[in-house]
This record gives C-alpha cells, sequence and structure tokens, in this order.
C-alpha cells in the first residue's frame, strides 16, 4: 500500500532533544489504518515501553503523540508505503532521509524496532543491544520486533537494556 510521494502513511514524531526515537521499518496496515504506530493489537510495543520502564504507563497507540512528553519519538524507514516488509517494493526504505533526520534532530538513542530496519541502515549483520556505530551523537540500539508476526523472536530483555542504558546517561 503506497501513498501520495508527499504524503507519509504516519507522520515522523520528532523534535530536537529527544532522549530515543524509535525507528520501524513501515507502518503496518492496521496502523495505516488508523493513523497510529504500532496500532495492531498483537503488536507488543506499547506493552514493551511500559514493562521495560521507558514509559509511567501503557499508552494506546492512539496516543502516540503523547510519547514527545516523555523524550521519545518514532519514525519509520518507509515513511511512504504500508504493509509486511515483503511486500514493500525494494527502494521503500529510505535510510538517507533517516540519517538526515537523526542528525538534525540529535536524539541521544535511536532504537531500531527490527534487525530488518537496523540491517537496512547499517548493511550489515546485526545482533541485538547496543551497537558499535554510532551517528553523530546518537548510539544505536536493535531490538526484537514487537510485531506478532515476530513473536518466536520476542523477548523484552533488550527493550530492559535499552531503557537502563538511558536511565544511566
Amino acid at each position: 500500500m503506497a501513498t501520495h510521494a508527499d504524503e507519509p502513511v504516519l507522520p515522523d514524531l520528532l523534535r530536537p532533544g529527544l532522549k530515543l526515537v524509535f525507528c520501524g521499518t513501515a507502518a503496518g496496515r492496521r496502523s495505516a489504518a488508523e493513523g497510529a504506530y504500532y496500532a495492531h493489537p498483537g503488536n507488543l510495543f506499547w506493552r514493551a515501553l511500559f514493562e521495560s520502564g521507558l514509559t509511567p504507563r501503557q499508552f494506546a497507540p492512539a496516543e502516540f503523540r503523547q510519547l514527545l512528553e516523555h523524550g521519545i519519538g518514532l519514525t519509520d524507514l518507509a515513511k511512504h508505503h504500508a504493509g509486511n516488509d515483503n511486500e514493500l517494493p525494494r527502494d521503500a526504505f529510505d535510510v538517507a532521509s533517516l540519517l538526515g533526520k537523526i542528525e538534525r534532530h540529535r536524539p541521544r538513542r535511536l532504537a531500531f524496532t527490527s534487525k530488518n530496519a537496523a540491517r537496512a541502515v547499517l548493511g550489515r549483520t546485526i545482533d541485538y543491544g547496543l551497537q558499535r556505530e554510532t551517528l553523530g551523537v546518537t548510539r544505536l540500539f536493535v531490538l526484537p520486533s514487537p510485531s506478532g508476526q515476530a513473536r518466536g523472536h520476542w523477548n523484552l530483555t533488550p527493550w530492559r537494556t535499552l531503557s537502563d542504558d538511558l536511565m544511566a546517561s
């Protein structure tokens, strides 16, 4: 599913000075339909934010804009397409745009919500957790995908590690 070239499926939730920005691959169909990040009921994103200590309560997808109040932003690599990764066109990921956003806004951490997103940006095999590369002042983390389709790879531990790392810095 594609949108008009100038209209993102979901708006970026970014501003300078954030402690953390999450980056997914693309909005899922449910998220696109509802106009909210990680909106599918089987997605563990909102629960993981709360259970890892990154937010003081479990937010609903429609409340995604409130994350800014907690120093958290959201974006995707494919801003103009929605669907599962295997449904996206080969050129859907706009790595250069993501890098420009991170350079401009300079969050303390950028956390990829899947190995696929991190691989697209870093161009190498990825392990979960803190990465050796940085983007300027921004440290990089890779997290297990919260998607219900990736449930076999789910593990909250890297999410807790990210929370602990943010608290320590």
